[in-house]
């Protein structure tokens, strides 16, 4: 702290002030029995001193100060070692770096660090029915909003965007654009055209491609046409058409694939607990539902996590994104998991 450095055992009688020791420019002199030295917050304690007496406890008059409070041995002073110590590993590999991680790494003497570099995705939104954010409608024309979603979702995930494109339902003009993006990119995405409707060419031109289907549909509501392949390193996630099950496949399948390709150590993110403040039914398939996750007391008054549906959860119903933060499993079988009961809960 601003004040006087001094040893904690000195007389309450005028020291005098024999230096000064600032941050950045430590005192060269040391301190005495019966001296003191001025000191500025974050300075270095000068050689002698053991004690910091805050400059709001003390008086200063011709060249001498003195205390108006007793001090302790090591009071007002932060000892050496006390955040980081010498050889103590303060960063894992496989951490993602935030603001926290960087000023740890930089206050362990790190001028540079090695990170996985950010991988690079093509996004195409195939539909001869999709048009620019904002573009005038047709009939039958929608705006294209998977492709801002999805690109807003990759880029938080730290992917760097190559390819954001409309393609066309047409055979060629597919597959030149997936060629085109299996050349740049570490991950494609496709939004719609995987399903099995005459006008589907995504799994034929990534067949022509050389991309290996690894898997199509899961058991999985909303999700169910997603589609997965490979071709060397490159990986390719074929996602349904409907925007929400879009936004859900991609946070289920591209979200730890894009960690894992910069070397997340837990690509998968955690589930927790949580319990549903509305009934939801069971199904044929494993249903994410989009949930609000809060905190309330249990019937054991403890705090407990909670998680509320946001509203109807079709998968062309954007609006129940809105306000999610949550993704709550509800696993197949016949009836309904109760309000009260406990669901497991990915965050978003």
């Amino acid at each position: 702290m601003d004040g006087f450095a001094v040893r904690h055992d000195a007389s309450s009688g005028p020291l005098p002030i024999v230096g000064e020791s600032r941050a950045g420019r430590p005192s060269p002199v040391s301190v005495g029995p019966g001296e003191a030295i001025r000191i500025s917050t974050g300075a270095p304690v000068p050689a002698g001193a053991d004690a910091v007496a805050r400059v709001e406890d003390t008086a200063e008059s011709d060249g001498r100060v003195e205390l108006t409070a007793a001090v302790a041995a090591g009071q007002n002073v932060r000892a050496a070692g006390e955040d980081l110590r010498a050889g103590e590993r303060v960063l894992e590999a496989g951490t993602r770096l935030g603001a926290a991680e960087l000023a740890v790494a930089v206050g362990a003497g790190a001028g540079a660090v090695v990170c996985a570099r950010r991988p690079r995705v093509a996004i195409l939104c195939t539909g001869d029915e999709l048009r620019e954010p904002g573009a005038p409608l047709g009939p039958g024309e929608i705006h294209n909003s998977n492709a801002v979603m999805l690109a807003a979702l990759a880029r938080r995930e730290g992917a760097e965007l190559v390819a954001d494109e409309r393609v066309a339902d047409e055979r060629d003009a597919t597959e030149a654009a997936f060629a085109a993006a299996l050349d740049d990119a570490d991950l494609v995405i496709a939004s719609g055209g995987v399903s099995v409707g005459p006008h589907d060419h995504v799994k034929p031109a990534l067949t022509a491609l050389g991309v290996e289907e690894r898997f199509w549909r899961v058991s999985l509501q909303p999700g169910k046409p997603t589609w997965f392949g490979t071709r060397g390193e490159r990986l390719v996630l074929g996602l349904p058409g409907n925007p929400v099950s879009s936004y859900v496949t991609f946070l289920l399948f591209a979200r730890p694939a894009l960690r894992a390709l910069q070397g997340a150590s837990a690509p998968l993110p955690p589930r927790e607990e949580a319990v549903l403040t509305t009934a939801l039914p069971r199904r044929g398939r494993e249903q994410v539902v989009r949930v609000r996750l809060a905190t309330a007391p249990g019937a054991d008054g403890r705090p407990h996590a909670t998680a509320t549906p946001t509203g109807p959860q079709g998968s062309h119903i954007t609006r129940s994104l809105l306000g999610a933060d949550g993704l709550a499993f509800v696993a197949i079988g016949d009836g309904e998991v109760a309000a009260g009961e406990s669901i497991p809960v990915e965050r978003i």
